[in-house]
């Protein structure tokens, strides 16, 4: 499955705006600070490998449907992959800024 440039433009806005309806957190004049959009990013990611990890262990022990995993470790892969469709598009982002002359 891959993910392009729109897709990680949409999922960028929406945890933008997501961070911004919990608690607006906001840089030196008023703009929304990246970094702690970064870390809410990672943390939605984070916290779907850990459901990832608890319903293949609920299914491993008998009490899980496997529904269930596949459905998490989808979502996991996903997120995933956002994330680092994400990564990607700053990483090239910088690189235009540093080859900028000035």
């Amino acid at each position: 499955m891959s993910i392009n440039g729109i897709e990680a433009g949409q999922a960028y806005a929406q945890a933008l705006a997501r961070k911004s309806e919990a608690a607006p957190a906001t840089g030196g004049e008023g703009a929304p600070n990246f970094a702690d959009m970064v870390r809410d990013v990672v943390e939605t990611g984070m916290d779907a490998a850990r459901a990832s990890e608890t319903a293949g262990i609920q299914a491993a022990a008998g009490q899980g449907e496997l529904l269930d995993v596949v459905t998490a470790v989808a979502n996991a892969e996903l997120t995933l992959e956002t994330v680092v469709a994400i990564r990607d598009q700053v990483v090239q982002a910088y690189q235009d800024v540093i080859r900028m002359p000035i």
